[in-house]
């Protein structure tokens, strides 16, 4: 089996890992630059890194549908920079995902593959897509829906140690990212973790830094731009998050479901 998935960031990844394990093909899509936070756990450093790996799970860029299907080949997770996924055409996948995250459809079709999965809130398994896959942290995390739609978003982060809003980092200004401290490292509330044209971006709370932009980066004011967990756990900076693991098994429940119809109904 052959699946794209759309976006690289941290959950896409831990969807790649599991999909990866399950002996499915993957290949990968996502910005020029991309703006995932925890970076150290996506697949997206492939794009300016030429390689990347997530656990014991390795990805290469490639350049063309053809070259990201050989590497697929080769026992690579393969990375495009494709925001409008043209390769979907090209490579002819079985499925899509559908994880970028925006909380919106920024133009996934039902149709796109013989199954289309999307994550989180913005789709309605049955009319855009196949099947979607719960995101919110809660007693329904990587809950698969069939017909309707994900909880709405809160535009409130998930709890992660007993914290919600004060381990968001974000930009203080517009401007340019620039890190003072890294990922893994621990810091105490108040302390400077980076700076956008100068002005602090300060911690809100004790913890260890798991996710932070890299300098360079071009930021708008209130942009969220790094992740402190609480929990002071290093190791849990450099593995798939539990709630990544828990979508990814989603996906492929939606994916085992949705093969399960489409061989009844067409022999596929």
């Amino acid at each position: 089996m052959l699946v794209v998935v759309k976006g690289a960031g941290d959950l896409a990844s831990g969807v790649a890992v599991r999909l990866y394990h399950a002996g499915i093909d993957v290949v990968m899509t996502d910005l020029e630059r991309p703006t995932a936070i925890r970076r150290e756990v996506s697949f997206c450093r492939a794009i300016s890194q030429g390689e990347a790996r997530v656990e014991d799970v390795g990805a290469r860029r490639a350049y063309s549908p053809e070259q990201a299907l050989a590497l697929t080949r080769e026992g690579w997770v393969a990375v495009l920079v494709d925001p409008q996924a043209a390769c979907v055409a090209a490579l002819k996948p079985d499925a899509v995902v559908d994880a970028i995250l925006a909380k919106r459809n920024t133009g996934t079709k039902r149709g796109d593959a013989p199954a289309v999965v999307a994550l989180g809130p913005g789709f309605a398994a049955g009319e855009d897509c196949d099947a979607v896959v719960e995101t919110m942290r809660g007693h329904d995390l990587g809950r698969v829906y069939l017909t309707g739609s994900a909880l709405p978003n809160t535009g409130v982060p998930g709890e992660v140690g007993g914290q919600t809003v004060l381990r968001l980092l974000r930009a203080p200004a517009d401007g340019t990212f620039r890190e003072a401290k890294h990922i893994g490292d621990f810091v105490r509330a108040g302390e400077a973790v980076a700076y956008v044209d100068g002005a602090p971006v300060t911690a809100g709370l004790d913890g260890v830094i798991r996710g932070l932009l890299p300098t360079g980066t071009p930021v708008d004011g209130g942009m969220k731009c790094g992740d402190i967990d609480p929990r002071g756990v290093r190791e849990s900076c450099y593995t798939v998050s539990d709630k990544a693991r828990a979508i990814g098994g989603g996906v492929l429940e939606a994916l085992l479901a949705l093969w399960g119809t489409l061989r009844e109904t067409t022999g596929i």
